[in-house]
């Protein structure tokens, strides 16, 4: 980066993975202008609140100061940009992968690509995308080619909400290019920002590798899972082997069974690349399509092992006040996309259960509708017919189930007791 004028970066998407990029990008110097849609967002980020968990009010509100971060609803603020990184979402429609925020946001940013500009996808999506889909969108409303005007490049999101180990700093990134110019330049760029960068061959090959890690953990979660519900069967305790197992130093790595899968990556990624071999070689993905048959099953077979523990209490489901102990898809989160817990809700509902919930992470406006919420105390446990405790998040006084005796189903172990089964 010259010392004499600071880069333009643009970041597209403000959420868990396009905010660290731009804090981490201003902390580092660079001009950086975060553009979002959701005008929810963009309000709250210029009036000095995150809603990231591994981006501190305080952080941001220092990078607001500086004069170097600006926050906006409007594709204007690109003009003269010198590095945009597209971080938008990438989901399924239909049990499809849905482009369209990769389309609209290229289409948007086209007109504002000038010569020597670099465009760098970090969504997830199939290999291809960058160079098929990208590429000739960036070149249609820009006028301009890539590869001899602008450059272009992919490098997958390795963001993990709330690990405090592996930041974005500490992770290494993949990086790629269209061609060896390009990738020299988003490696420049990461390399500036990160502790260590991984070059790849080609943007395929980074696109490959984001679906290959999340397909390798959505894997081995259904192996598990089903073994839980075996090991049920059996009256074998899955923890215990599952804990002695992870002695082993070699050989093993540990996954615990669940209430299903969630999140930006988990079950959509696989699914993308199951999709593209599907699409592209007319064959079936089998390990990822079973992978996907076991974990969305997950929250079904919690709701029966609820509905066996009401029965043992000579109660029904219908009328029963339960509550559910976290909503978010993992601990210490605030992220209810893709949550297994939104399956769960809409299966009780549909039984008839009155649901509340306690989970203090999740915003008001992402709270699911036909769910009260409640605080874990005296109060609420007092009118709990049953619990399941859904995302452990720390800090919670479960051991208040205990103390009243209500029935939980814990699917994480955080609790031990007499009226307490796991998965």
């Amino acid at each position: 980066m010259s010392n004499d004028q600071p880069q333009k970066v643009i970041v597209i998407g403000q959420g868990y993975v396009g905010l660290p990029v731009a804090m981490q990008a201003v902390a580092k110097g660079y001009d950086v202008v975060g553009l979002d849609l959701d005008t929810r967002r963009v309000g709250q980020l210029a009036s000095g609140h995150s809603y990231v968990e591994d981006i501190s009010s305080g952080e941001l509100a220092a990078a607001l100061a500086s004069g170097r971060y600006v926050v906006t609803t409007e594709y204007a603020a690109c003009e003269g940009f010198d590095i945009a990184v597209i971080t938008v979402p990438t989901p399924l429609k239909e049990s499809l992968p849905d482009l369209t925020f990769i389309e609209d946001s290229a289409r948007a940013l086209g007109p504002f690509v000038t010569a020597g500009s670099t465009v760098i996808l970090e969504s997830t999506t199939y290999p291809g995308t960058t160079e098929e889909m990208l590429v000739p969108i960036l070149e249609e409303t820009s006028g301009l080619r890539a590869g001899e005007d602008f450059h272009v490049g992919y490098s997958p999101e390795r963001i993990d909400p709330g690990n405090k180990k592996f930041g974005f700093v500490e992770t290494p990134k993949v990086v790629s290019g269209i061609d060896a110019r390009s990738l020299e330049l988003v490696d420049a760029f990461y390399s500036s920002l990160i502790e260590r960068t991984v070059p790849v061959g080609g943007t395929k090959e980074a696109e490959l590798t984001k679906l290959l890690e999340n397909t390798f953990r959505h894997v081995n979660i259904a192996l598990v899972n089903e073994l839980a519900i075996f090991a049920h069967q059996l009256d074998i305790d899955i923890w215990e082997s599952i804990d002695a197992a992870s002695t082993k130093p070699f050989g093993y790595m540990r996954f615990t069974p669940g209430p299903g899968v969630g999140g930006h990556c988990l079950p959509v990624d696989p699914s993308y690349l199951s999709w593209q071999v599907r699409r592209k070689l007319g064959q079936n993905f089998r390990f990822v399509e079973l992978a996907n048959d076991v974990n969305e099953h997950m929250p079904q077979y919690v709701v029966s092992r609820l509905i066996a523990m009401l029965n043992d209490a000579e109660r029904a489901v219908k009328g029963s006040t339960i509550l559910l102990m976290g909503l978010a898809y993992k601990k210490d989160s605030s992220d209810i996309r893709e949550s297994p817990s939104l399956k769960l809700i809409e299966l009780l509902l549909d039984l008839g259960a009155h649901l509340v919930a306690v989970d203090e992470l999740i915003e008001d406006h992402r709270w699911p509708e036909g769910v009260e919420k409640v605080t874990l105390d005296a109060a609420t446990v007092a009118r709990t017919d049953a619990a399941v405790i859904i995302t452990g998040h720390s800090g919670q006084p479960y051991e208040l189930l205990v103390e009243h005796d209500v029935p939980t189903l814990d699917t994480q172990r955080v609790l031990e007791g007499p009226n307490v089964a796991v998965l």
